[in-house]
């Protein structure tokens, strides 16, 4: 089994905490993180690549290990995470890379493949959206509320998306056997949106997301004339973007790759053993140097 380091490097003046794994001179590939997770949601994916690739997975600011500075010190946008994503990536002398993305690591990986399409080699989506179908009704109505109005009533409502039970439900909905799925994830999850300040943070990146549709024509117009590489795995009781965001990319990318498995919105905790060898076989066809 291959080693994982655990790193962190000062990207403008901020400390970014990454695992790290497998050769410098391999394939790369990068691991984008979601909502409320960091890169240790691929805790167990990356020593199943690391033997071919060079796997590189950082918590964004805010998030995990990462520094976490506060809202007034700095404006949290999905461009901004992107800019501290991409200078890491430059210090890292990575230049060509494979992006794996889930949740709001699609919003950072389109950016990055907007401004460098020569850069990335392949896509592989789990649950990350590049379409306005595929949100699910149910659980985005109080983000897009709150991002609407900031009042006493839609904060409240909002801020239970950062609560313990709302980030146990993330993982545990949409899995048949729940005990396959270790309490260590939400509850390592839930700490640390949990530290001083850190809701607010959270909030800021809410009332940001529309931000990210407005990327999707120019999104779709890169689907068509670049031609990436893509394979989506989803799960298919995923009740955060349903199996409808999985399909969508086929009208664009008609050789995309689409696979819906059983499971829910955090597909490596009860799904890896399904996933691993799509990516798997997905990158020995697509990844390179």
């Amino acid at each position: 089994m291959a080693r994982v380091r655990h790193r962190y490097e000062v990207v403008d003046g901020h400390k970014i905490f990454y695992r790290e794994a497998g050769r410098v001179d391999a394939p790369a590939v990068v691991l984008l993180h979601g909502f409320p997770s960091s890169s240790f949601m691929f805790r167990e994916l990356i020593p199943r690549l690391a033997d071919s690739y060079r796997v590189i997975a950082p918590d964004f600011l805010g998030f995990g290990f990462s520094d976490a500075p506060s809202v007034e010190r700095f404006n949290y946008t999905f461009d901004a995470l992107t800019d501290l994503t991409e200078e890491l990536l430059i210090g890292l002398n990575i230049a060509r890379y494979a992006i794996y993305v889930q949740n709001y690591g699609a919003p950072v990986g389109w950016r990055l493949a907007l401004r460098h399409p020569e850069s990335v080699t392949a896509i592989i989506s789990q649950g990350g959206n590049a379409y306005d179908v595929g949100f699910v009704d149910t659980f985005w109505d109080t983000v897009r509320a709150y991002e609407r109005e900031q009042n006493s009533w839609t904060e409240a409502a909002a801020r239970q998306s950062l609560s313990l039970e709302l980030i146990k439900w993330l993982y545990i909905n949409g899995v048949e056997d729940e005990s396959v799925v270790s309490p260590d994830a939400w509850n390592h999850d839930f700490a640390l949106v949990s530290r001083p300040g850190n809701d607010l943070v959270q909030l800021k990146l809410f009332c940001e997301y529309t931000s990210n549709s407005l990327l999707y024509p120019r999104l779709h117009e890169y689907f068509r004339s670049e031609r990436p590489p893509l394979l989506a795995v989803w799960g298919r009781d995923d009740e955060v973007f349903c199996p409808a965001g999985a399909q969508a990319f086929a009208g664009d990318l008609p050789n995309a790759e689409i696979h819906l498995l059983e499971g829910g919105h955090f597909l490596l905790e009860s799904a890896l053993d399904s996933v691993a060898p799509l990516v798997r076989k997905f990158l020995a066809r697509h990844a390179r140097l």
